[in-house]
Parts: structure tokens; C-alpha cells; sequence
């Protein structure tokens, strides 16, 4: 017996006694963990555990056995961040139940491998949302949208994801289940831990059920579009800054985002209203007067047209083309933005918080880009990127002063370094 069959021989005996023969998986075909991965050091299995306790377990084991663990869920992000090395991975995606659906409260208690999209349906019979827009929501599961924070656009009205959760259950690296928070809007009782474990990378505990609170769905909805000159731009996004208009959704677009979705010339702000039907239309013609005095272009979206526009923005920007785009999320001094974006190919940045999303083609321009988001107080971290790339650069490119702190917090939630190694900032 060879030593990769003894190794997968003692992955077998000692996983499939808990979660089934039927459950794991030794096929690294799929591309996603193979993005996430160090080349030279692919995983022995992909374990599918069926229940809370059986996730505990697998743990619990590799706890024991000091193996490596990368957790995911459908593994649509497990591209972002670092390159790490594992001995197993350990999915959540057959953890898919909604759990709990306090109408009347406003609550929502789900399994972590339940996907986004299948939430959004269920809630939609009762005239209620769950306020995020993440990355691929038809793959998107609700422990890797916690994982990584990714809340979308949908944070201008309504701020990121921790700010909407009110209560986790989770798996300690030893293997003990533990929770924190609750299942009411005013219990806010370990709230700093659940914004810990928020935008953690699975790197102190993997997350099994999630409460969330949950949002009106709103009667009417409209888009406004302005485009033309960075200098009018800025300006408008600046005046919408200081009015009172309440957009649920406002970004910054670059030009060739602009022109690669035909929907004007030269930079473009995009703005996104719902509430009732009066309201609506008010404001919209108030974005459109902002442009007419400013020379700038402004168009109209609703219904169908409108629901095109919000799903091919974020398809446009995160899709790959040619597999060799890299991906990366940045932060700036909201007041930055358009110069970044003047500066940038495709990209997105919100008005008010300064983040947002942008691709390029080669490390080159990444790094160049990096210097110029420091430079306005902000950052920027690769999200995906071919392997080549992150192998050669700092994906995060953390220059601040927290890092033994994060060091230590890491080591007391997981002594033995197992939850995804070297997946986070500094190596952590």
C-alpha cells in the first residue's frame, strides 16, 4: 500500500463511521476547492456531513488527528483569499434547512448550507426579504456568506451583514457546539463574537446556523442611472451624499463597466429606490434634476429592465472571461472614489461606505492600484486570482497594526491552527 492509500485508508476508517461511506468523497475534479488549494497539497476528501452533530464530530476527530480542515458550503467563494493547505474538507451544504421563520417578528433561522436564493423564495410568500445581495446568490450558501461578509450593495440601506445577524451556532475547532446572540431583534448578547466570526474565512469556527433579521418587502421599486464626466460625477454623488434621499442600493461605476453594459459613456452613478409607489417616482425625478444641472446623461429603469440591470451588474464584474482576471475588493474615503475608479477597468464602489469591487488583468497593475487605496486611507485585498498570482503577491496586503492581536485571537479559538490555515491575513 502506497502512502497516499494509507492516508486516504485512515481518512476512511475513521470518517465514514460517522458521516457514511455514502458522504465522503475522494474526486478532486471540482474546481472551486482546487482554487483554494496549494497546488502540491490537494485534500484527501470532501466529507458531507448530514447534522449539526455529525459536522461536531468530524471536527471533534480531525481535532484528535491534528488534521488541517478547510471549511465551505457550495464553495462558490472558496477562490477568495489565500492559498491554503489542508488534509480534508469539510462541507455544509447538505445542511440546508430553514429552520425557523418568525413572520411576525421579522426573524429567520436557517442551516448554514441553506442557499441564498432558496431563502429569498421562501420569504418572498410572505412579502419579506433577507436585506443582502451577495456574489452568485443561486450558489451562495448562508455560512459562506457569513464567512466572508459578503453583503453587496444592499449595504447603503440597509449596512453588511453583521449588522443583520442576530444570532450563529457554531462548531469549536475542538469539536463542541456553542452559540451566540439569539432569535429576537433586541437580544444582542454575544454580538461581538458573531462580528468576529464575521468575514473570519472559517478560520475560527465553522458556522451551522445562522438567525437573521428580515426586512418588509417594499411595494415599488425604480433605478436611476447618471453618467458623463468624472468631475460631474463626483459632484453629483457628493450633493445625493448631503440630500435626503434614501437609495437602497448606490454605486460609483467605472467607464468601461458603464460602456460594457451599454448604458451610457464615461463614468456612471447608479441609484436604486424602494419604497411606495409616490415615493419612488419623487425621488427619481430628483436624481434626474441632479444630472440636468450637472450636464450629465440620466436614464430610467424599471420592472424587467430593472431586475436585468441588478443582475448583470455584479455578473459582470465577478464572472470570468478568460479564467486570468483577478478580483479584488477595496476600500476608500467614500469622497476617493471616483478618482480610484478613474483610474481603475471594472469596478463598482458604494457612495457612502467607499467599498467596492474591482477587476483587472495582470498582478502589475493590482499592486499600482494598492499603493493608490492606501494612499487615500483604504486597502485592497485579491479575492480571486489565477494561482500563478497568488503565489507571487500578498493577497491582502495588511499594513496595519492589529496583527499579533489577530494572531492571538486565532490561537484561542483554534490552539492547534486547524481551520483553514493560512487562509486569512498575515498567514493566520
Amino acid at each position: 500500500m502506497s502512502s497516499e492509500q494509507g492516508t486516504l485508508a485512515v481518512y476512511h476508517s475513521s470518517l465514514a463511521s460517522i458521516v457514511g461511506e455514502e458522504n465522503l468523497i475522494y474526486d478532486f475534479d471540482n474546481t472551486q476547492i482546487k482554487k483554494a488549494i496549494s497546488p502540491e497539497n490537494l485534500p484527501g476528501c470532501i466529507v458531507y456531513p448530514q447534522t449539526q452533530e455529525q459536522l461536531a464530530e468530524v471536527i471533534a476527530e480531525a481535532y484528535r488527528n491534528k488534521w488541517r480542515v478547510l471549511p465551505c458550503g457550495s464553495g462558490s467563494k472558496l477562490k477568495w483569499g489565500s492559498l491554503t493547505k489542508v488534509d480534508i474538507v469539510v462541507s455544509t451544504q447538505r445542511l440546508n434547512k430553514i429552520i425557523n421563520h418568525a413572520v411576525g417578528d421579522l426573524t429567520l433561522t436557517v442551516e448554514a448550507g441553506v442557499k441564498f436564493a432558496d431563502i429569498q423564495t421562501a420569504l418572498a410568500k410572505h412579502n419579506q426579504i433577507l436585506a443582502l445581495n451577495p456574489t452568485t446568490p443561486d450558489l451562495a450558501t448562508i455560512g459562506g456568506i457569513i464567512a466572508t461578509g459578503d453583503t453587496g450593495s444592499l449595504r447603503q440601506r440597509y449596512g453588511s451583514v453583521r449588522d443583520q445577524l442576530l444570532g450563529v451556532t457554531f462548531v469549536r475547532a475542538d469539536g463542541q457546539i456553542a452559540r451566540a446572540g439569539g432569535k429576537v431583534v433586541k437580544n444582542v448578547a454575544g454580538y461581538d463574537l458573531m462580528k468576529l466570526f464575521t468575514g473570519s474565512y472559517g478560520t475560527l469556527s465553522i458556522i451551522t446556523e445562522a438567525t437573521f433579521r428580515l426586512y418588509p418587502m417594499q411595494s415599488a421599486s425604480g433605478t436611476a442611472i447618471l453618467t458623463g464626466s468624472k468631475e460631474a460625477i463626483s459632484q453629483a454623488a457628493e450633493t445625493i451624499r448631503g440630500s435626503a434621499l434614501t437609495p437602497t442600493q448606490a454605486d460609483l461605476l467605472s467607464s468601461q463597466l458603464v460602456s460594457s453594459m451599454g448604458i451610457g459613456k464615461g463614468l456612471g452613478l447608479i441609484l436604486r429606490f424602494e419604497s411606495i409607489p409616490e415615493s419612488v417616482k419623487e425621488q427619481l425625478n430628483q436624481v434626474l434634476q441632479v444630472g440636468e444641472k450637472l450636464g450629465l446623461t440620466g436614464v430610467l429603469y424599471s420592472d424587467t429592465e430593472e431586475q436585468n440591470l441588478w443582475h448583470r451588474l455584479p455578473e459582470k464584474i465577478h464572472l470570468p472571461e478568460s479564467g486570468s482576471e483577478i478580483t479584488c475588493k477595496i476600500g476608500v474615503l467614500p469622497n476617493a472614489a471616483v478618482e480610484i475608479l478613474d483610474r481603475a477597468d471594472l469596478g463598482s464602489i458604494n457612495i457612502s461606505s467607499g467599498l467596492g469591487i474591482l477587476r483587472f488583468e495582470d498582478e502589475i497593475m493590482v499592486l499600482e492600484m494598492r499603493e493608490l487605496c492606501q494612499q487615500y486611507s483604504g486597502f485592497l485585498t485579491v479575492l480571486s486570482a489565477p494561482i500563478e498570482v497568488k503565489q507571487k503577491i500578498d493577497v491582502w496586503g495588511y499594513s496595519g497594526n492589529a496583527l499579533e492581536l489577530m494572531r492571538g485571537i486565532k490561537k484561542q479559538f483554534d490552539s492547534e491552527n486547524i481551520l483553514s490555515p493560512g487562509r486569512f491575513v498575515g498567514g493566520i
